[in-house]
């Protein structure tokens, strides 16, 4: 038999690391599906929902850092793939997406499933390429997959099934990517940083994701320069542990001493962090020093003094030497301190989590965080799944928080914590789930998930409602409204749909409940929690914006007749406000 387009391509996935593709065949797919089964090197796992297998596909890729297919037939296949899509170009994660298209002989004349793959895909992806040639292959995929790696972010092969079942050219199907370059900032830029630094008489650092891997470099850093080191979501699980200087996260998430060290430092390092939230940025006196290693982020969120283009983990070892140390003259012993004392009031739902009901979210995490492996991966649904795994949830070396942090989509712990358990098979993966976005998307695949016998564990936290869009409606000084729905028994469903269901109702339960899920084998399992719906997180600093449309909020609560749940409200989190 000749070797067809689809069978090049699958050629030149292969050798460039694709190992796994999520999707649903349908078919515009079907050559090139069959190609796939004939190759025989890359799993394919079938999603009921294009969109859960995109999800998972971002984790995967971005755990891992190699690149993962996703498809989805002409039409409305590819249209459910593309929430995921943004997710990846948001993450910067290489994902390849194959994409059903019509046949050549009917493009643009409207024909049924017909999509025009470079408008649609415009604003989703780094790369969009058509195959409508087979000529076309080696330079189309090679242009896909490099853009997706060397980029980072999604990369689209639309294909006709008419041109995926064509004879290919002779020709050397094989892609060889380039190796990643971790520079250091340049030498002029090195001088400027510590000229600044030392004239400076305090410095505060600032993390975000582009820490990874930099632990020992950021941390020594800091230490010689008597810094307090705060870090936005993404960057806390590589700062905080092991870190006598760490002062927690600034922002509406944010706890301890971070808020302070940012606004009152001479000069603030931020390193790789791109965090969005500016009005939580200092806009003062303080000199700010920018290092990413995309310099298109420079700047951007706050003016810089200093704009820097490296690596994080090369710049800080090469910056180490030329700073003098500090003495720490109480900066820092003030930031950490705010930071203890801080983390002592939030222990309060924690500690006495067992004879609180309904059941502490806070306290759900805690139990959670001790008792799962120091290798666990956890996913955080959107919304308030993220405050507890931000702020309850110990991470380490090893340990891992993924979640849609930048595009924030709603539904993507399910996803992520199946993807994971496909990469690193046995290793805990643990999914933090709202409510509504589990039944929005993790219903269906739970399915999957029983077929494949993946022992992801999910914990739903059931409190019937969007909680942390009734949270921003508060902020907005709105009356919460629009946000309550009704649930069944999510461990009844899981047992129907061949999952092992958790009910857990009394705080006292909690303990056994999460453990008997995190020990369970041979399948997924559904801890079905009933949390407080009232339960609130206070952040470190409260912008009067916030502190005044919450007041406004209540008001209009208390004339709209719910007194009462005002009431609630202030009763549930006495020990917070």
């Amino acid at each position: 038999m000749s070797k067809t387009v689809a069978d090049g391509l699958w050629e030149m996935l292969v050798s460039a690391g694709v190992r796994r593709c999520y999707g649903i065949v349908g078919d515009a797919l079907n050559p090139v599906v069959d190609a796939m089964r004939r190759n025989g090197q890359v799993d394919f796992v079938h999603v009921r929902n294009e969109e859960f297998g995109a999800f998972a596909a971002v984790a995967e890729a971005k755990l891992t850092g190699q690149p993962v297919a996703v498809c989805g037939t002409a039409g409305p296949g590819v249209a459910h793939l593309i929430n995921g899509m943004v997710d990846a170009l948001k993450e910067e994660v290489p994902v390849i997406v194959l994409a059903g298209d019509t046949e050549t002989a009917l493009m643009d004349s409207e024909t049924v499933e017909e999509l025009n793959p470079y408008r649609f895909f415009a604003s989703a992806a780094v790369y969009v390429g058509r195959l409508v040639n087979p000529g076309q292959l080696r330079t189309v995929v090679t242009s896909a997959v490099t853009a997706a790696v060397t980029r980072g972010g999604p990369a689209v092969v639309a294909l006709p099934g008419d041109i995926a079942a064509a004879r290919a050219p002779k020709d050397r199907y094989e892609i060889r990517l380039p190796r990643p370059v971790s520079a250091p900032a340049g030498a002029e830029d090195l001088t400027a940083m510590a000229e600044m630094i030392n004239e400076a008489g305090t410095v505060a650092v600032f993390g975000g994701q582009g820490c990874a891997g930099a632990h020992a470099e950021v941390t020594a850093l800091a230490g010689k320069l008597g810094a307090p080191v705060g870090y936005s979501l993404k960057g806390k699980q590589f700062l905080e542990h092991d870190n006598a200087n760490a002062v927690g996260m600034t922002g509406l998430l944010g706890y301890g001493g971070c808020h302070h060290a940012l606004q009152h430092a001479d000069v603030l390092l931020m390193l790789g962090t791109d965090f969005p939230f500016s009005d939580f940025l200092p806009h003062g006196d303080t000199r700010v020093i920018q290092v990413d290693r995309n310099p298109q982020r420079l700047g951007r969120r706050v003016p810089v003094d200093l704009a820097v283009t490296g690596d994080v983990r090369a710049t800080a070892a090469a910056l180490l030497p030329l700073v003098a140390p500090k003495s720490d003259g109480g900066f820092l012993a003030r930031c950490v301190e705010e930071t203890e004392r801080f983390h002592r009031r939030m222990r309060h739902y924690a500690e006495k989590g067992p004879r609180i009901r309904p059941i502490r979210p806070e306290y759900l995490a805690t139990v959670l965080s001790d008792l799962a492996d120091e290798d666990a991966l956890f996913f955080a649904d959107t919304g308030t799944p993220v405050i507890w795994a931000a702020r309850h949830i110990r991470y380490g070396p090893e340990r891992r928080l993924f979640g849609s942090f930048s595009w924030a989509s709603m539904a993507t712990a399910s996803p992520g914590a199946f993807g994971a358990q496909l990469a690193f098979p046995g290793r805990q993966t643990i999914a933090l789930c709202g409510d509504g976005g589990f039944t929005m998307l993790a219903l269906g695949d739970l399915l999957t998930e029983v077929q494949r016998r993946l022992p992801v564990v999910h914990i739903v936290l059931n409190n019937s409602g969007l909680d942390f869009v009734k949270i921003e409606q508060q902020e907005a000084g709105f009356v919460p409204f629009g946000t309550d729905f009704a649930n069944p028994d999510f461990a009844a469903v899981a047992e129907a749909l061949g999952a092992k269901g958790i009910r857990v109702e009394d705080p006292a339960d909690v303990a056994d409940g999460l453990a008997a899920a995190l020990s369970h084998t041979g399948g997924p399992v559904v801890v079905d929690v009933l949390v407080d719906p009232y339960a609130l997180a206070v952040p470190a600093h409260v912008p009067a914006a916030t502190a005044a449309g919450f007041t406004l909020s209540a008001a209009r609560q208390v004339l709209a007749g719910r007194l009462d749940d005002v009431i609630d409200t202030a009763a549930h989190n006495a020990h917070l406000i």
